[in-house]
């Protein structure tokens, strides 16, 4: 076989593997649920259980006023 044809072939097989792609698009869309639904385990706080829309909320306030600087230094804004 001369070159000619080899890389005639190799150029024909790459773009027929290019051709065999399959598109990549979503099924369906899941719906998110509201975050104090979520499952019920060892890694959670020891407060909050599944489903408890108040228990979630207030473990939130807490976690973010242990984020924030001015509580924890003392000092006002």
């Amino acid at each position: 076989m001369s070159r000619a044809a080899i890389a005639a072939g190799v150029l024909l097989s790459l773009a027929l593997a290019a051709c065999g792609e399959k598109p990549q698009t979503a099924s369906h869309r899941k719906a998110d649920g509201h975050p104090s639904d979520g499952p019920s385990s060892a890694y959670t706080a020891g407060t909050w259980k599944a489903g408890d829309a108040a228990g979630w909320d207030a473990q939130m306030r807490t976690r973010a006023q242990g984020q924030n600087e001015y509580s924890r230094t003392g000092s006002p804004p």
